[in-house]
């Protein structure tokens, strides 16, 4: 007895779809902020960005890793590595954030427009690709 094996049958479907479309997301979110900050603020608005891509896009899209990396594990430890990510992830941004306060190199309006906006792009494109995917929910 053979059994054929269909895309729509991977429960990671939807993951791998929401890192494509979060990392795809963060790409455009940054090289349009560099143009528009860089052109606006110069050298100190593209550091901006390139900091405010990196903490924002970050934060996000290392949960659907951690959720990708852990898909085929026991409910237990897939929680125990989501939530230990979460706790880690937050006490290094606290650490950067402290670090960033004191520096001029960096243009502050810059970095919090381009976190804003790669959170909730790349959240908002995650959830897309997630909703959109086809799956087979029965077996």
């Amino acid at each position: 007895m053979t059994s054929e094996y269909s895309e729509y049958e991977d429960h990671t479907r939807p993951l791998n779809r929401a890192l494509k479309y979060g990392t795809g997301a963060l790409a455009v979110i940054t090289v349009v902020s560099l143009a528009l900050w860089g052109w606006q603020r110069e050298l100190p608005g593209i550091w901006g960005v390139l900091l405010g891509a990196a903490v924002g896009g970050s934060f996000v899209l290392l949960t659907v890793l951690s959720v990708r990396l852990t898909a085929h594990s026991d409910p237990t430890t897939s929680m125990a590595v989501i939530l230990g990510s979460w706790l880690v992830k937050i006490v290094v941004f606290i650490i950067v954030f402290f670090l960033l306060d004191g520096l001029t190199f960096y243009d502050r309006t810059a970095f919090v427009v381009t976190v804003i906006l790669a959170l909730v792009t790349v959240l908002a494109t995650e959830v897309w690709g997630i909703v959109t995917t086809n799956v087979t929910f029965t077996s």
